[in-house]
């Protein structure tokens, strides 16, 4: 479509408009006539940034559009946007002030855009290299920002900006190149060294570590060759775009040092031997390394990992033999692929009493971490937790007090903080929202088990139902207990006996209850809005719920949710994925109250968060509410809400979460398919319907 050339009174009435001059008492006219001068596609620009601009602030898209066109002499459209949403950013994070010197210093944006218009930037690239480095074997790793790169074993440290290359898709991948070796340095024992002992040799520290660090980067290079084949070719197609030439012939002849299985106490003895050489440049992809802060953190982790991994034990044990088990009996570990490669992570498999034990995915992940560290699982660690053994709070996962938010400048202590999308500006406010996770108090079960006797007919023939949904017999073969004779098992072990091999025990199989692998997180709408029927219906809904998923097995949770205003989102822990239905949490199911307002995008932010860390294959998150967002906060009624909502929906669908939404809300028709899509949602008409068809909805969207 052709563009059209607007006079200066046109430009006018619309900045007039935009500025809101009616009441701000701004004066346009010169601005209007400097872009009366532009060209057509320049004045669209201006314009569109502006209105943009305004949505943040009036006085800000006024400097802006005062400056617009001596900016444009300067600078391509790309790297105006970056000027503009880098004040926007900076308003929402300091305030006016300092934005209006990001806007006014127009010749210091332009050293710094130059420079980020062909950078990778962190906040950009993240959601892709999380859920890549996800995605890797070992332990779960995190990604966070800081001013260089690093590791400490459990969180990968990045800088804000990679601006090596001249292309930012060349720079994304260095990133790439960087977050892969700096979790190959959590993989393949980089860590495991303490860093007194292997420095202490030295006179010049900083030598020895600029050596350790070139050794163990070619080390690592070695094994991803072996191990991402693929990827590796990229990293060095990379290195040879940054590489000195006249120091390249140097690392090939240090390859040579290390072969293609070494350790990292290899590269320590290569380091006594190189000591006194002038060592070449680090490759471009190196990672970063902090060996101190590296070594307590993994010193706090094992100690950390013994207790969980001792008293997971214990609850074990206990469920084999009962509250009689002996404490000292230890467990046993073998190994499903004993022929693996010696840097490779051990498959291994619990056993107690000549019996296999089946490994929670929570303890698979513990197992998988010791490992990591300690490259096996040490005998003392296989003797189950004596009652009260630990201090408890080795057993939580460390958290601030929800109730310290309060406390802090910008309520930070305790606090989530997660940014929201603003749909005027097209562009996300960071960091724009504030959210504690507070405990939902408990009353007695009494309304759990008067909605089961309410229901008692409708309950039995859920369960009925449900029980066909809860997975077929499967059989285990080689095991050393069982219904049938496993005939390739025993083969196998009478060709052993026939050669003077042992022969095996585990000859037996039997049929096993396949496991649905599903993780559900329900989100209850606890605002205001739901007092009276609505509240109870809720409420019963939940019970028939909670009924129905124990007979399934599904792991579930569920968590409450409302707030007031960007500054204090909250959500309420009604039941964990870790916690048992409880008479403490169906005392919790019975307390949910009306409280707020609706803001929704932050809470969903908060539970997509919880579900990537949910080991699954089929991940739901399902909203029960009364209506569409809404807040004390004027502007995140109406549009702002449903697009902040959608597009909080969408990030979860890209980590690979599916979302959906029962509402009793009769014009929920009109925005429930833009957020949710259109077979994303039911609208029940009654709210009388709710607790009796939620069930059957839960069951169609998951088999």
């Amino acid at each position: 479509m052709t563009e059209i050339l607007l006079m200066a009174s046109e430009i006018g009435s619309i900045l007039d408009a935009v500025l809101e001059v009616e009441f701000s008492f701004l004066q346009t006219e010169n601005i209007a006539r400097e872009l009366a001068r532009l060209p057509a596609g320049q004045q669209q620009l201006v314009l569109q940034w502006t209105r943009r601009v305004s949505s943040t602030n009036v006085q800000l898209a006024y400097e802006f559009s005062s400056r617009a066109v001596r900016a444009l002499a300067c600078m391509d459209e790309e790297m105006l946007s970056a000027w503009c949403l880098h004040a926007m950013d900076t308003y929402d994070r300091a305030g006016l002030h300092p934005a209006m010197e990001v806007i006014k210093d127009l010749e210091g944006f332009l050293a710094f855009g130059h420079l980020r218009a062909s950078a990778a930037l962190l906040e950009d690239v993240r959601p892709v290299l999380n859920s890549f480095i996800h995605g890797l074997s070992g332990r779960r790793l995190e990604l966070q920002e800081d001013t260089r790169s690093w590791t400490d074993g459990e969180v990968l440290y990045l800088p804000e900006m990679m601006a090596r290359l001249e292309d930012e898709e060349d720079n994304f991948h260095l990133y790439k190149a960087m977050a892969t070796h700096l979790w190959g340095q959590t993989r393949y024992g980089t860590l495991n060294v303490d860093p007194q002992a292997l420095l202490a040799p030295y006179a010049d520290e900083q030598h020895a570590l600029h050596w350790f660090q070139l050794l163990e980067t070619l080390r690592l290079d070695n094994y991803l060759k072996r191990d991402l084949p693929g990827l590796y070719r990229q990293i060095q197609q990379l290195h040879a775009r940054l590489a000195d030439p006249g120091q390249e012939s140097a690392l090939q002849a240090l390859r040579s040092e290390l072969d293609a299985s070494a350790s990292v106490n290899d590269s320590v003895a290569a380091l006594a031997r190189l000591y006194e050489r002038q060592a070449p440049s680090l490759p471009c992809y190196a990672g970063g390394m902090d060996l101190p802060l590296a070594w307590q953190a993994r010193e706090l982790r094992l100690q950390r990992e013994e207790a969980r991994f001792r008293d997971a034990l214990r609850v074990l044990a206990e469920d084999l033999q009962g509250e009689a088990a002996e404490a000292a009996s230890p467990f046993e570990l073998r190994e499903r692929n004993p022929d693996r490669d010696s840097s490779e992570l051990a498959d291994l498999e619990l056993v107690l009493a000549d019996q296999v034990m089946p490994v929670p995915e929570h303890l698979k992940s513990i197992m998988t971490s010791i490992q990591l560290d300690l490259t096996g699982i040490p005998e003392e660690y296989l003797v189950p937790a004596g009652e009260g053994e630990y201090d408890p709070a080795l057993l939580e996962d460390e958290t601030l007090d929800p109730n310290d938010v309060w406390g802090g400048v910008y309520h930070e202590e305790g606090a989530f903080f997660y940014d929201e999308w603003d749909f005027g500006r097209l562009h996300y406010r960071k960091n724009w929202c504030v959210l504690r996770e507070l405990d939902q108090e408990g009353g007695d079960d009494g309304f759990y088990n008067r909605t089961l006797d309410r229901y008692r007919g409708l309950v039995r023939s859920l369960h009925r139902s449900f029980e066909v949904l809860r997975g077929e017999d499967k059989v285990l073969r080689r095991q050393p207990h069982g219904e049938d004779i496993d005939i390739d098992a025993f083969v196998e072990a009478l060709a052993d006996m026939q050669s003077g091999m042992e022969m095996s025990e585990r000859l037996f199989s039997r049929m096993h209850k396949d496991e649905r692998n599903i993780a559900v997180l329900f989100m209850v709408d606890m605002s205001g809005s739901t007092k009276g029927w609505i509240n109870e219906a809720e409420r019963e809904a939940l019970v028939l719920l909670v009924e129905s998923l124990q007979v399934l097995g599904d792991r579930y949770a569920i968590y409450g949710f409302s707030g007031w205003a960007r500054k204090r989102c909250e959500v309420y822990r009604i039941k964990s994925f870790d916690e048992p239905l409880s008479n403490k949490v169906k005392g919790a199911i019975g307390s949910i109250e009306p409280k707020d307002y609706t803001r929704m995008g932050a809470p969903i932010r908060h539970f997509t968060r919880m579900l990537e860390e949910v080991e699954a294959r089929t991940k739901l998150l399902i909203t029960l509410s009364d209506g569409k967002p809404d807040d004390y906060d004027h502007y995140y009624r109406g549009e702002y809400g449903i697009e902040d909502t959608r597009q909080a929906l969408f990030e979860a669908r890209v980590a690979g979460i599916h979302p959906f939404c029962i509402t009793i809300d009769k014009e929920g028709a009109d925005y429930l398919p833009h957020m949710y899509g259109k077979a994303n949602y039911v609208v029940l008409d009654d709210v009388a319907k709710l607790p009796l068809k939620v069930s059957d909805i839960y069951r169609k969207i998951t088999s």
